[in-house]
């Protein structure tokens, strides 16, 4: 039974303090108008992926064959705001490929050089915030038309932090249960006088 006790407490304390490395990769394709994705933990251990299509609406992103979640633009905003990230989820790792066509024309060349550019001063600011932070940057020229975009990146994080930021979740779903049932009784009350 001590036994159980001692082999308990240490993988509770590995779990919440020992860091945990998010993978997110994703392949960009205009042309297809698809965006494949996949989320994995330790990069090799999958925790689920998918691809993703635009619509007039919306974005349908596809976890399986037969199962599809639907996204429509006008919610985004409020999903973003239910998502929040909190300050313990640390980027440790970016790295991404623009593939763009055009390279017999002077305009394909000019917008590879752009594109590194751009790529190039964000990844300098980002290096002054964060200098941790792994950053690479590469732009392919091909012959044919397209415009697809790779990236691979990497968050780091610790069971501590999920923690927080679910009971963090869970306090802001209690308030607002209580601050429902304090308008509700007042109303009822308002109601019966």
């Amino acid at each position: 039974m001590g036994e159980f006790f001692v082999y308990s407490a240490f993988a509770g304390t590995l779990l919440t303090f020992f860091p945990v490395f998010l993978w997110f990769d994703a392949y960009v394709d205009i042309r297809q108008n698809r965006a494949w994705f996949s989320v994995s933990a330790y990069r090799h251990l999958k925790i689920f992926g998918g691809y993703g299509q635009l619509d007039r609406e919306g974005i349908a992103i596809h976890l399986t064959e037969k199962k599809a979640v639907f996204i429509p633009f006008d919610k985004m905003g409020v999903m973003r705001k239910r998502f929040e990230i909190t300050k313990g989820f640390q980027l440790w790792r970016f790295r991404q490929t623009v593939e763009t066509g055009g390279a017999e024309s002077v305009y394909g060349v000019f917008l590879a050089a752009a594109i590194q550019s751009l790529s190039a001063g964000s990844f300098a600011y980002l290096r002054t915030k964060h200098p941790f932070l792994s950053l690479k940057n590469s732009t392919l020229l091909a012959e044919e038309p397209c415009l697809k975009l790779a990236t691979e990146t990497a968050t780091v994080f610790n069971g501590f932090v999920v923690a927080m930021a679910l009971s963090k979740k869970l306090l802001e779903a209690l308030l607002n249960w209580i601050r429902t049932k304090r308008l509700t009784a007042s109303w009822k009350k308002q109601r019966s006088s």
